[in-house]
C-alpha cells in the first residue's frame, strides 16, 4: 500500500471520529458528577483527578496552540471574547479563564476538522493540486468562522428573547414599586416568581449585592454585560433610582413603551422582507414562462414564417 493511501486513510479515520464526536459527544465521567455532591477534603481523597498520561503530556501543547490559533482569528482580544461569552451565556459555571480555554479549543477542533475534511475530499475525488488548495482554504475558513457564527447566534438569539422579556419584567418591576418597598426588595420579589433570561441578569446582581457590591454597582455591573440595550437601559435605571431614588415605577412604564413600539416596528420589517420574498418564485418562475408564452408567436407575426 504506497503512503499517499495510508495518509489518506488515516484522515479519513480523523474527520470520521472528529465528526461523530460532534455528533455524538462522549459522556461525562462519574467523578464529574458526583464530585459537586462531595466535601472537598473526601473528593481530593478519594476522586483524584489523574488526568493520564497522553492528556498530561499533550494538554499544555494544544492549550497553547489553541491559545494561538484563537489569538490569531479573534483579533479583539480575550476580553472582547469573555464578554461575548458571556452574553451567548455559554460554559455557564467556568472561571473566566477556563470559559476562554474551552472556547480556544473549540476553535481549534473545528479548524482541525474542517482541514481534515477538505484533504479527505480532495483525496476522494482525485482532484488536482489547485482544487485540493481550494478545498482546503475552503475548509479553513469555514472552520475559522463555525463556532464564531454560532456564538453571534447565540447571542442575537438570547437578545431576541430578553427584548421579548423586558416588557413584562418592567410592567412587574413598577407594580412591585408602586406598592412600597425599595428596588432591592421589588427585584428580589420579582426573581422570586419569575424565570428567564432577565430574571438571570437580575439573580445576578441580586448575587453581587449579597457578595458585598452596593445596589447601583451591581445593576450596572449587569448593564454592561447584557447583549439587549433595552435591559442594560431599566438596568441602569434601577442603578440611579437606588443611589438617587427617582420616580422609578413611571421611568419603567416609559421605558417598556419604547420596547413595544421598537418590537412592532421590527415585526412590520419583517413582514414586508417576508412579502418580498415571497414575490421571488413568481418573478423566477412565472415571469420567464410568461414571457415565452408571449413571444412565441412574434417570429411568425413579425416574418409569416411557419
Amino acid at each position: 500500500m504506497s503512503p499517499l493511501a495510508i495518509l489518506a486513510a488515516a484522515l479519513s479515520a480523523l474527520a470520521v471520529g472528529l465528526l461523530f464526536r460532534e455528533i455524538v459527544p462522549p459522556p461525562r465521567r462519574l467523578h464529574a458528577r458526583v464530585e459537586p455532591y462531595v466535601s472537598p477534603t473526601l473528593s481530593a481523597l478519594t476522586v483524584p483527578k489523574d488526568l493520564g498520561p497522553v492528556r498530561s503530556v499533550f494538554g499544555p501543547m494544544i492549550r497553547d496552540i489553541a491559545n494561538r490559533v484563537g489569538r490569531a482569528l479573534d483579533r479583539s482580544g480575550s476580553d472582547v471574547t469573555l464578554l461575548r461569552l458571556r452574553q451567548a451565556d455559554w460554559f455557564e459555571g467556568l472561571t473566566e479563564s477556563e470559559m476562554v480555554a474551552s472556547y480556544r479549543l473549540a476553535q481549534l477542533r473545528a479548524l482541525v476538522t474542517g482541514l481534515a475534511t477538505a484533504a479527505v475530499l480532495g483525496q476522494v475525488l482525485g482532484a488536482s493540486p489547485a482544487l485540493r488548495l481550494v478545498l482546503v482554504g475552503l475548509g479553513t475558513v469555514f472552520g475559522a468562522t463555525r463556532f464564531r457564527g454560532r456564538l453571534d447566534k447565540a447571542i442575537e438569539t438570547r437578545r431576541d428573547m430578553m427584548k421579548i422579556e423586558i416588557y413584562t419584567v418592567n410592567q412587574l418591576l413598577a407594580m412591585r414599586v408602586r406598592a412600597g418597598g425599595g428596588v432591592i426588595q421589588a427585584v428580589k420579589a420579582t426573581t422570586e416568581r419569575g424565570s428567564g433570561e432577565v430574571v438571570t441578569d437580575l439573580e445576578e446582581a441580586l448575587r453581587l449585592h449579597r457578595s458585598g457590591w452596593r445596589g447601583p454597582d451591581a445593576f450596572r455591573r449587569i448593564a454592561e454585560l447584557t447583549p439587549e440595550p433595552f435591559c442594560a437601559r431599566t438596568y441602569r435605571l434601577l442603578a440611579s433610582a437606588e443611589e438617587r431614588g427617582a420616580d422609578l415605577a413611571g421611568a419603567l412604564l416609559s421605558l417598556s413603551e419604547d420596547v413595544r413600539e421598537t418590537r412592532r416596528e421590527s415585526i412590520k420589517r419583517a413582514a414586508t422582507k417576508r412579502r418580498a420574498a415571497m414575490l421571488v418564485p413568481t418573478i423566477a418562475i412565472l415571469a420567464p414562462v410568461l414571457i415565452l408564452f408571449v413571444a412565441a408567436p412574434l417570429p411568425y407575426l413579425v416574418t409569416g414564417w411557419q
